[in-house]
């Protein structure tokens, strides 16, 4: 009986996007025995490689219509699918309606995320990138993975062919493997999709939606994570690449788990500046901060602020490095320069330090800020907005009897662009738009004014001071007029805000409130 002789058959499904290794794969197949059913473009690939193809509309009895939006959805292709040959009510079935079982599937779905990540793509051709039949298949053969193997990535080709040819068979074992990755492919896939849609101008804007899927894509394992004996991989979110998922390595060796999160301070803190200027960090908090009129000045102000704490930092940088800032740098053991651009004689210069890891790094676009800053506790994900925006003092509110000179008011807000990105308890001192002195993540506010204060040394002297959170008692002002800083800014709100403010007025101290906290943990 025919039914009886097509439910020996060996029959796999090909249908792929990306046609890598497809070819090869068709002719191992077609080597083993196994009858390939094709659609499209993966039909027209096998056949001019030489490889026999039977089309899906062949099988079904029905041609692909609307465009290709409909090729695979069909009882005869799904029958094949789903069944669960251990039942002999499922066997009586095909057998009745002339189904033959599939037991190997190979789809890859449509480049959405190739499509979307171009610039300016069209809302219709996002969508016209969607794959339907792809994702019904891969979830049908999953689901079956006890009869069904079911292949998403083109990687998997050579050890599938290998198990087939040592056994005939794919392992129960390999099965469920294949089952797991096709599952997490059409997860990402339908994230991806979501995503986009939700970013869309036509959709509501949701900050926090009550379902949140995260498309995440791996870009590279990592040696380990902050320690050695700490595993660690780099994931991007996927679609457009951006922020430091983009950057461009032109040297050195990979970026490790440290790397890119200190990278992630500077470059985040390097936003708060139009002017050129230099960031360097140290453990995610910066240790030298500077604006100049040029490139290669706010480096070495920013090296000056912390000659010790730079070495063996990140420096990261918002003009084009010049030859003479690279001349700079070299001097010192540096671990990464992050940039927007280098000149030819800079990377020239950074050439003979082959260890020195140069990248180049554009800023994020517009709307970036929209996306949320995610921190990991244990059982879930916290999630916040980010803080973009800019730090300016033109309706702080003078609370001393004297009002900052223009030059204090500066540094001042210079001082609030640098603590809103010190991990808290923070305080920076500020003389000429240079950090002289950084005291981060300290358990009490006048520890870290004792530590920046410390940092900075007689060159406090003059120089305003920044706080991240307003001050619980008077003693953080009293280090500070000690030191001879001259003005403070902090948001207020403190019970013992007037007697901070007696004693800058006693001091001859100006104070603003900013009425805005920077908490950073």
């Amino acid at each position: 009986m025919k039914q009886d002789k097509d439910s020996l058959k060996k029959r796999a499904l090909l249908s792929v996007s990306d046609k890598e290794g497809i070819v090869e794969l068709g002719r191992e197949l077609e080597r083993l025995g196994w009858e390939i059913v094709s659609t499209g473009g993966t039909a027209r690939a096998l056949v001019e490689g030489g490889v026999a193809v039977t089309e899906a509309a062949a099988v079904t009895g029905f041609p692909e219509i609307l465009g290709g939006r409909v090729k695979t959805l069909h009882p005869l292709i799904h029958g094949g699918l789903l069944a669960r040959l251990e039942l002999a009510e499922h066997r009586q079935q095909l057998q009745e309606q002339g189904i033959v079982p599939i037991t190997l599937l190979v789809v890859n779905l449509y480049p959405f995320a190739r499509t979307v990540a171009r610039p300016g793509v069209e809302l219709a051709e996002a969508v016209e990138n969607i794959d339907i039949g792809g994702p019904a298949m891969i979830r049908a053969a999953a689901k079956n993975f006890a009869h069904v193997a079911v292949v998403v990535n083109p990687g998997r080709y050579p050890a599938i062919t290998a198990e087939l040819a040592g056994g005939g068979t794919i392992s129960g074992e390999t099965r469920f493997r294949l089952a797991a990755e096709a599952f997490a492919h059409t997860a990402h896939y339908d994230a991806l999709i979501a995503n986009y849609l939700a970013a869309r101008p036509e959709a509501p804007v949701e900050l926090f939606p009550e379902q949140l899927s995260l498309p995440l894509e791996k870009l590279q394992e990592l040696r380990y994570g902050e320690n050695p004996q700490q595993q660690a991989a780099f994931y991007a979110l996927g679609g457009q690449k951006r922020g430091l998922a983009a950057a461009r390595q032109l040297q050195g060796k990979e970026l490790s788990f440290n790397n890119l999160n200190d990278l992630q301070g500077a470059w985040e803190l390097l936003l708060e500046f139009e002017q050129p200027t230099a960031v360097a960090v140290k453990h995610t908090n910066p240790c030298g901060v500077a604006s100049a009129e040029t490139i290669e000045q706010a480096y070495r102000r920013a090296y000056d602020a912390d000659p010790v704490s730079i070495f063996g930092g990140i420096v990261a940088l918002n003009r084009p490095v010049t030859a003479a800032a690279a001349a700079e740098m070299v001097k010192i053991f540096l671990e990464v320069v992050a940039a927007p651009a280098f000149e030819e004689e800079a990377l020239a210069i950074f050439a003979r330090k082959e260890a020195i890891r140069l990248l180049e790094m554009a800023p994020p676009g517009k709307g970036a800020a929209a996306e949320p800053e995610l921190k990991k506790v244990s059982g879930g994900l916290l999630l916040q907005t980010v803080d973009r925006e800019p730090v300016e003092l033109a309706a702080a509110k003078v609370v001393t009897e004297r009002a900052p000179t223009e030059r204090e008011r500066r540094d001042l807000a210079f001082a609030q662009k640098v603590v809103k990105h010190v991990k808290s308890n923070a305080i920076v001192i500020v003389k000429d738009e240079s950090t002289l002195g950084v005291g981060a993540g300290q358990m009490n506010r006048v520890g870290a004014a004792r530590i920046a204060l410390e940092q900075a040394g007689e060159a406090a002297a003059g120089a305003v001071l920044g706080s991240d959170a307003f001050f619980p008692f008077p003693d953080t002002v009293e280090v500070a007029a000690a030191a001879g800083v001259t003005a403070l800014v902090q948001p207020g709100g403190s019970q013992k805000d007037e007697a901070s403010i007696a004693l800058c007025n006693e001091r001859g101290l100006a104070m603003l409130f900013t009425g805005r906290r920077y908490f950073k943990h």
